[in-house]
C-alpha cells in the first residue's frame, strides 16, 4: 500500500502540472468554475429532457389506453386516512385487467353510482389523490359529508356516505376516464405553491406526490389547512416526503388546535392558510399557485393573491359546485337580461320562466321537478351536456372545455332569450 508521503508527493506534482498548464491559480479556479457550471447545465438539461419525454410518453399512453363512456373498476383496497375515519381512500383497479392511462395530476374521475332507493343513477366526481406515475391503480380519497349542523331536515351527502358505508373491497364501479382542466403544469420549471384545505387536499396531494416521484428540482411549498388532528389526513406521508427532498416543503395549519395537538409535529401554525402566511415564508410572489379547498378559503386566497400582485395566469384552482365557480365578468348582467325568457324542456313537456333568482338552467329545472344528470356542477365534467333544439345560452362562468356545437352545459349557463332544450 502506498504511504501517505507518496500520495502527498503525487498531489504536489499534480498541482504543479495544473499550475503550469493554466498559468495561475486564478485561471485554474475559473476553469474549475466553468466545469462545475457546465456539469450543472448538463444535469438541468438532462432532467428537463426527462420531464419532456415523460410528458410525451404520458400523452401517447393516454391516447392509447383511454376509453369512452364507463369502464368497470374493482375496489382493490379501502383504507381510512383520518383519525375520525371521515376520510377514506379507495384504490381502484380495472376489472378487465388491461392497462389504464396516466392522468394529469389534479384531475378527477366521474362515477356512475347505482344507489338503492334512487330512481336514477347518481353521477359524482372525485379528485384523484395519488400520482399518475403509479400505473397499476387509481386512488380517490373521499370525505364523508354529514348533514348540516343546523338543518335536521337535510340528509347527509348521498354519494360520500354510499362510498363509506356500502362500498367494500371487491365491489365494482362504473367509472369515466380521468378529466378536468385543473392540473399541474409538469413541463414548467417555475417554483410552485400547492394549497389544500380540508378534503381539497386530494388534487394537490396528487401534484405533490408526482413532483416527489419524478425527483423534480422545482421549489415546492405544500400548505395544508384543517381544523385539527382529528380532521387531518396523510400528514405522516407528507412529512416523510419532505424529509427525503430538500426542495419540497410542507406547512400544516390548524385553525383550532386542541390540547392533544402537538405543535412542531402534528402542525406548524395555528392559523388559517393565508397570503399573510405566504409573505412570511416565501421569498417573493413569483410562484405558480394551485388551490383547492372550501369556497370561503378559495375566495379569500385568490383575492389576497390578486392584491399581492400575483398575475391571474399564475393562479389555478379547482371548482366543484356553483359556490366555487369563477364567475364570468358579465354573469350578473347576463342573468338580469334573461329575466322573463322562456326555457322549454321539450322531453319533460315543461316551459319555465327564467328569473333573476335562478343560478343556472340546471337549478331552474331541478326546482321545477326536472332531473337533469350532472356531476361537478361547475362546468368541468361535462355530465350535464344537453342538446339545444332552438335558441342559445350564455355561460355564467368559464367552462373547462367548450361543448360541441348545438349543446350546452346547463349547470353553468343561462338562456340568452327564449330557449328550447332536449331535456
Amino acid at each position: 500500500m502506498q504511504s501517505m508521503l507518496e500520495l502527498a508527493g503525487y498531489a504536489t506534482v499534480a498541482a504543479a502540472l495544473l499550475y503550469a498548464f493554466f498559468g495561475s491559480a486564478r485561471a485554474y479556479g475559473e476553469w474549475r468554475q466553468s466545469v462545475r457550471q457546465g456539469l450543472e447545465e448538463q444535469e438541468f438539461f438532462r432532467k428537463r429532457s426527462k420531464t419532456i419525454l415523460q410528458a410525451a410518453i404520458g400523452h401517447r399512453e393516454r391516447e392509447h389506453h383511454t376509453w369512452n363512456g364507463d369502464r368497470k373498476f374493482t375496489v382493490d383496497k379501502k383504507f381510512h386516512e383520518s383519525a375520525n375515519k371521515d376520510i377514506c381512500s379507495f384504490y381502484l383497479k380495472p376489472h378487465d385487467g388491461k392497462p389504464i392511462p396516466p392522468f394529469e395530476p389534479g384531475q378527477f374521475l366521474t362515477f356512475r353510482l347505482r344507489i338503492k332507493d334512487q330512481q336514477k343513477d347518481v353521477i359524482r366526481c372525485y379528485s384523484l389523490s395519488d400520482s399518475p406515475l403509479h400505473r397499476e391503480y387509481y386512488r380517490v380519497s373521499i370525505k364523508r359529508v354529514p348533514p348540516p349542523r343546523d338543518r335536521d331536515d337535510v340528509p347527509p351527502g348521498l354519494s360520500s356516505n354510499y362510498f363509506h358505508d356500502h362500498l367494500n373491497e371487491g365491489d365494482i364501479l362504473d367509472v369515466a376516464a380521468p378529466n378536468g382542466k385543473f392540473y399541474l403544469k409538469q413541463d414548467s420549471m417555475r417554483p410552485v405553491v400547492l394549497i389544500g384545505g380540508g378534503i381539497g387536499l386530494t388534487p394537490t396531494l396528487s401534484m405533490f406526490n408526482t413532483l416527489a416521484l419524478a425527483e423534480s428540482k422545482r421549489e415546492v411549498w405544500f400548505f395544508y389547512g384543517v381544523i385539527n388532528s382529528q380532521d387531518a389526513a396523510m400528514t405522516d406521508h407528507l412529512r416523510a416526503i419532505e424529509k427525503e427532498h430538500d426542495n419540497l416543503h410542507v406547512v400544516i395549519c390548524y385553525s383550532n388546535a386542541t390540547e392533544e395537538c402537538r405543535k412542531g409535529y402534528d402542525y406548524d401554525y395555528e392559523e388559517h392558510v393565508s397570503v399573510d402566511l405566504f409573505k412570511r415564508l416565501l421569498e417573493s410572489n413569483n410562484y405558480e399557485f394551485y388551490i383547492c379547498g372550501p369556497p370561503p378559503m378559495m375566495s379569500a386566497i385568490t383575492s389576497q393573491l390578486e392584491d399581492w400582485g400575483v398575475p391571474e395566469s399564475d393562479v389555478h384552482f379547482e371548482a366543484f359546485g356553483p359556490a366555487t365557480v369563477k364567475k364570468a365578468p358579465a354573469a350578473s348582467e347576463e342573468k338580469a337580461q334573461a329575466v322573463g325568457a322562456k326555457v322549454t324542456l321539450a322531453s319533460s313537456g315543461k316551459t319555465l320562466e327564467w328569473t333573476d333568482d335562478a343560478d343556472s338552467i340546471l337549478q331552474l329545472a331541478s326546482d321545477n321537478g326536472v332531473d337533469i344528470p350532472f356531476g361537478c356542477g361547475a362546468g368541468n365534467c361535462g355530465t350535464c351536456v344537453t342538446a339545444i333544439k332552438s335558441g342559445k345560452v350564455s355561460y355564467l362562468s368559464e367552462p373547462a372545455s367548450t361543448p360541441e356545437e348545438g349543446t350546452c352545459l346547463v349547470c353553468i349557463s343561462a338562456p340568452d332569450g327564449d330557449l328550447v332544450l332536449d331535456a
